[in-house]
């Protein structure tokens, strides 16, 4: 099938807390209005977040894959919802954010394969890059930090309001050694990517991509079942939690009744005296109506959310630290500061 009748597919990687979701919420405002989007989000943990941080709109589609690895664990997964999306939907372009800690390999070996090589086209992919996390050897030396970066056609520098002149310094550097040179880099001020960057994109380099790490390669060998814990709102007053260790990091996610509502105050207390290194995502029905989290790098932002399904939490931690210990004390730290039901 000739590539202008092929449906472009966006991937933008980046590593944790880099502001993936909020460049794609940025692209979102900006789409030309006879098209049709479809968001397809992987997490890393148990209980798509990053789904209920996305508004209800008609011209977006967003469809929400946690509780893995898109690239090795849920390879199957993405395949029949990308079919069914593509199938029902019928978008004009698809836009996929892998996991903070997804290896794009195995990803690009799917789209690229028999199912869909005649069906979409992968554009130019994507990275974003906070510079900050260039001063941490643990993620400047991880392999997936790595070859997100090796692997992207053009990158995005977020974070860009938080980092200091030295680290954006440091940053060019870094990307003046890749090899070849990006298509584009582009400094993003305030989340906000032009929409020209991805409407006007070719296709992906078709470059030899490097070896999936051996982590990766273990955790495509026991594939995840997606949904399988959260299916159902937990009953009120009964937490759900559930806790998972991979690549490194280990990730709990939290779920309580929709009915059960929280101190908006005191929630934000909570949340900011995680530690700086811990990556926070949360959804919460609270005194002040329904308001999503997001906690990068220890800054928190708060905002309005049209999620009514439930309240969830998502924490990732460094596998350095007594998660245990620190997910127990925050779930008594919630409890205080719930206010009982709706």
């Amino acid at each position: 099938m000739a590539a202008a009748s092929r449906v472009p597919v966006h991937i933008v990687t980046g590593f944790l807390g880099s502001g993936k979701t909020t460049l794609i919420h940025s692209l979102i405002e900006q789409k030309p209005v006879g098209e049709k989007w479809a968001i397809l989000v992987n997490e890393f943990g148990q209980i798509g977040i990053d789904q209920a941080m996305f508004d209800a709109r008609d011209d977006v589609v967003v469809k929400g894959l946690p509780g893995g690895c898109l690239c090795c664990q849920l390879a199957f997964v993405l395949q029949a919802a990308l079919v069914n999306l593509l199938a029902r939907s019928k978008p004009d372009r698809v836009i996929i954010e892998p996991s903070g800690l997804g290896h794009p390999a195995g990803l690009l070996d799917l789209l690229r394969g028999e199912a869909f090589q005649d069906v979409v086209a992968v554009q130019d992919i994507i990275a974003t890059l906070d510079p900050r996390r260039l001063d941490e050897a643990r993620v400047r030396e991880h392999d997936t930090f790595q070859d997100q970066l090796n692997m992207a056609d053009a990158i995005a520098i977020t974070m860009g309001e938080q980092a200091s002149v030295a680290q954006h310094q440091q940053a060019q550097q870094f990307i003046g050694t890749l090899w070849p040179a990006r298509k584009w880099v582009y400094t993003v001020e305030e989340g906000v990517l032009p929409v020209s960057l991805i409407l006007d994109s070719g296709q992906a380099r078709q470059q030899d991509q490097p070896a999936m790490p051996a982590e990766h390669q273990a955790l495509a060998a026991s594939p995840s079942l997606e949904g399988a814990f959260f299916d159902f709102p937990p009953p009120p007053g009964q937490p759900q939690q559930q806790t998972a260790n991979a690549l490194g990091y280990t990730s709990t996610g939290l779920r309580w009744h929709p009915t059960e509502r929280f101190d908006l105050d005191h929630l934000a207390h909570c949340v900011s005296e995680l530690p700086t290194t811990a990556r926070v995502k949360g959804v919460f029905h609270t005194t002040d109506g329904w308001k999503r989290f997001n906690r990068s790098d220890g800054a928190l932002s708060v905002a309005s959310s049209a999620w009514r399904q439930d309240s969830r939490l998502e924490v990732i931690t460094p596998e350095s630290f007594e998660h245990a210990a620190l997910i127990a004390a925050l779930l008594i730290k919630l409890h205080a500061s719930s206010v009982g039901l709706s």
